[in-house]
């Protein structure tokens, strides 16, 4: 429990402080749904590692703003 409560205040942070990096709306938005789901994604293939749910959500939100441009 205390691991995927970690994992979940990682993927909140780490999509919070990309957020305050771009101007574009619609990119907050592609790169907050990116984050979210590479960061479920991340947990649920790796069984709750942290590490690869931080990647996941990392991964997730670049896609996610480069998709949205």
């Amino acid at each position: 429990m205390k691991k995927i409560l970690i994992s979940n205040i990682a993927i909140i942070l780490t999509v919070g402080l990309l957020t305050g990096c771009t101007t574009s709306q619609r990119q907050d938005t592609g790169m907050v749904a990116g984050g979210v789901l590479g960061g479920v994604a991340g947990s649920a293939l790796s069984g709750g590692n942290t590490a690869a749910t931080i990647a996941g959500a990392v991964g997730g939100g670049y896609v996610g703003r480069e998709l949205a441009d």
